[in-house]
């Protein structure tokens, strides 16, 4: 067997994984990425892939449960969470303290009682993050500044930012960065054994804590510029074409 030269491939799930949109996932693509997963178990020539992403922490168990990966930490909710499906845990940021938690439960309530009635729609499922979408992408996005006044007003320690289709708010010391961190704490991996993939500015975060970083066709120019290796297919093509990339790298 060959030594890997990389222990682990962390990927974004929107944009990367599954489509940004409300698209079904490819579950036959899925499946092939499950493959390496499988595979890694018993080829050291073979990362295992995780995941990296804003989603809340169910909707990344069930992405892992459909990529096949029960040995790697995932890194959920923007790093609020390491999941540990290998050892049943489920780990908020011990940073994150209950007067944060409070304020969080606050800008949400200020959020329901005045922008729900303008059509914004929260996502349900997160605990320490709120995140927010609206059937017109530019009105969302023209509230950024009324949010940031709010925070403000209020001392709410939350870090407004976008996807393509989000706005969200995060506890301003919480991120993919941290959570990665937390992540390579909790393995012993370091940034020569890592592998990245993603698809947005936003994930500068995984870039900057792997030794390769791939991204897929549908990727922003701006992280364009920072990737090792642009696939030409989009979404989770992509994905499968970076991990065959880094296998190549590897064999």
């Amino acid at each position: 067997m060959n030594a890997r030269r990389f222990e682990a491939v962390i990927t974004d799930i929107d944009g990367c994984l599954g489509p940004e949109s409300a698209a079904p996932l490819d579950a036959p693509l899925l499946a092939q990425i499950a493959e390496y997963n499988i595979r890694a178990k018993r080829d050291r020539s073979v990362a295992s892939i995780t995941v990296c992403s804003g989603r809340p922490l169910p909707y990344a168990e069930a992405v892992c449960r459909l990529i096949g990966n029960d040995t790697l930490p995932a890194i959920c909710e923007m790093g609020v969470w390491l999941l540990d499906l290998a050892e049943h845990h489920y780990i908020m940021d011990p940073a994150i303290t209950p007067d944060q938690l409070d304020a969080v439960r606050a800008a949400q309530r200020w959020i329901e009682r005045e922008l729900l009635p303008r059509g914004v729609l929260v996502q349900p499922g997160k605990s320490a993050s709120i995140s927010l979408w609206h059937r017109d992408t530019s009105y969302l996005m023209s509230l950024k500044p009324e949010l940031q006044a709010k925070f403000n007003e209020h001392a709410w320690p939350l870090r407004i930012s976008n996807t393509v289709a989000w706005v969200n708010c995060d506890l301003a010391h919480v991120s993919k960065a941290s959570g990665i961190a937390r992540f390579k704490q909790r393995t012993g991996l370091h940034h020569s054994q890592l592998a990245g993939i993603g698809d947005t500015i936003g994930d500068l975060a995984i870039r900057e804590h792997v030794a390769f970083f791939g991204v897929p066709a549908n990727a922003q120019d701006e992280l364009k510029a920072k990737a090792d290796y642009i696939s030409p297919f989009h979404e989770t093509g992509g994905v499968l074409d970076i991990l065959r990339h880094i296998e190549k790298l590897s064999g």
